[in-house]
């Protein structure tokens, strides 16, 4: 199948390692990967904002760059929700509906789509806490709601249970907003802060060593708000896990 990768804002500018392991994942099991180099935003931070008009050219844009993959892959669920739930901007033509329907973040693509059942190349030998981002976890269905009763899930757990020698930990409110929210923690920084602190201290005292999630920015949020704290907590992308990065 080909796929179109895509790579947020963020990864690209913050976190290349994140878009890299990616492709090189997908590529291991078999994927013909595709990097459109047209790529830009895909218009989510206007979105956010309240700026619906403005982020119709992005919309318009991405749209041009994916159409015709057979699917389209990111690793950042709030980007994938964004495309998936709120892609508004724009006339809903075949090509857009399209790229709606066929757009995946990387942990779903790999559970559900591909059905991968083992990753022999990684180890990671160290005790890990999950944070699921918000989109991820409330549009796009990654995991079960502990707000709602519903049975339990957890597509990154199945994923991470692959991991030889990875022990996952629990965290005493994990479906707890870190507080990053794009746009939030700018317009919002005492705020957000605050909520980072509350998520990096709830991880520190898991005994977590590492962090793990699907999204780079809450991650870069949490990192940035336990150095500051001075706790020896490390964050690391899923996909590098998954695909045999060593600490």
């Amino acid at each position: 199948m080909r796929v179109g990768l895509f790579v947020p804002c963020y990864v690209d500018a913050f976190h290349p390692e994140v878009g890299q392991a990616t492709l090189e994942l997908l590529e291991r099991f078999g994927c013909e990967v595709e990097y459109p180099f047209d790529q830009t935003c895909c218009g989510q931070p206007m979105t956010n904002t309240g700026c619906h008009k403005e982020s119709k050219a992005t919309e318009e844009l991405f749209v041009r760059n994916f159409k015709d993959y057979d699917y389209i892959v990111a690793p950042s669920g709030s980007c994938v929700n964004h495309i998936r739930n709120n892609f508004d901007a724009v006339a809903q033509t075949d090509d857009v509906k399209h790229v709606r329907e066929h757009t995946y973040e990387l942990v779903e693509f790999l559970h559900d789509v591909l059905k991968v059942d083992g990753f022999p190349w990684a180890e990671f030998p160290h005790k890990v806490a999950l944070h699921n981002n918000c989109n991820a976890l409330r549009g796009l269905n990654i995991a079960s709601m502990t707000e709602l009763r519903e049975k339990k899930f957890s597509k990154p757990r199945d994923l991470l249970g692959m991991v030889k020698g990875l022990e996952l930990v629990d965290i005493t409110r994990p479906d707890e907003c870190c507080g990053f929210g794009g746009t939030f923690s700018v317009f919002e920084e005492a705020t957000s802060a605050r909520m980072g602190q509350d998520k990096a201290r709830d991880q520190a005292k898991s005994g977590a060593e590492y962090v793990t999630s699907s999204d780079s920015s809450c991650m870069m949020h949490q990192e940035g708000c336990a150095k500051r704290l001075g706790l020896p907590t490390k964050y690391i992308h899923i996909s590098q896990i998954l695909n045999g990065e060593r600490a």
